[in-house]
């Protein structure tokens, strides 16, 4: 009970899985990949604890761990630059002789950080041998794997943010300066034309959007052509700001 609270508590919210892997079953034994961020080792280790005492609460396993994590060099800043950093790596065998460093080097071969990869195995009563690094190698690939999906996808969402305020901005910035136009040449053709344009790229994108599904089906494809297109309609609009400013110029030169 008093694993349970902990992790309940508001105070220490409960690691989150990233992903699972597909479950391998051989003659008997069943094995299990799972992935959580963790920042530094203290977190792997809670991870750990809560993946053995709430996930699989009362389910015999063999937990066997590894853990990268990116920290500060002791008495460094970190506006150092990289050398301010390093990467502080650990595993856990639990019982299965070997089994960590399996773990260990597969997050180092995909380039997993921040993370801790989880292997779970169920004995079935055979002996499988070299049979069963295979296995655990083959979980542990996968999940890393999608880790490293969901951290691009985490920087693709991030940039969308990044560009949809950035365009929010400069749509403000092209409705101001076109009001201006207008007061300046009095409602003539141009203006309208100019108002024509300013609702035009309103219109195309009046609500804040909504990336849930994208990011919770891992569309890394999608999201890339989003930010291309982002990175378009921001071109677009400093190009219509740009054209603006050289109309009011123009305009208030003649006045």
């Amino acid at each position: 009970m008093s694993n349970l609270y902990s992790y309940v508590n508001v105070d220490h919210p409960a690691p989150k899985c990233l992903a699972t892997s597909q479950e391998i079953r051989d003659r008997g034994s069943a094995f299990v990949g799972n992935v959580y961020h963790a920042s530094t080792p203290e977190e792997a280790k809670a991870a750990i604890s809560h993946h053995r005492n709430v996930v699989h609460a009362g389910k015999k396993a063999y937990e066997i761990s590894a853990w990268r994590c990116m920290v500060l060099k002791h008495g460094k800043s970190g506006l150092g630059g990289p050398d301010d950093f390093e990467v502080k790596a650990g595993y856990d065998d639990d019982g299965e002789q070997w089994a960590g460093s399996k773990v260990s080097r597969v997050m180092q071969h995909e380039g997993v950080l921040d993370a801790v990869v989880i292997v779970s195995r169920w004995f079935g009563g055979t002996l499988l041998g070299p049979a069963r690094f295979a296995h655990i190698e083959t979980c542990a690939s996968e999940v890393c794997r999608t880790f490293k999906r969901v951290e691009e996808m985490e920087e693709c969402i991030s940039t969308l943010t990044r560009l949809d305020d950035m365009l929010a901005s400069l749509r403000q910035e092209l409705n101001d300066l076109t009001q201006n136009v207008d007061l300046a040449t009095s409602g003539s053709t141009s203006a309208r034309t100019a108002s024509d344009e300013i609702e035009n790229v309103k219109g195309r994108r009046s609500r804040q959007p909504d990336y849930t599904v994208v990011q919770r089906d891992l569309d890394i494809t999608k999201a890339r052509r989003l930010v291309g297109a982002r990175e378009s309609a921001v071109k677009s609009v400093k190009s219509l700001l740009s054209r603006k400013r050289i109309m009011l110029a123009s305009t208030e030169a003649e006045v």
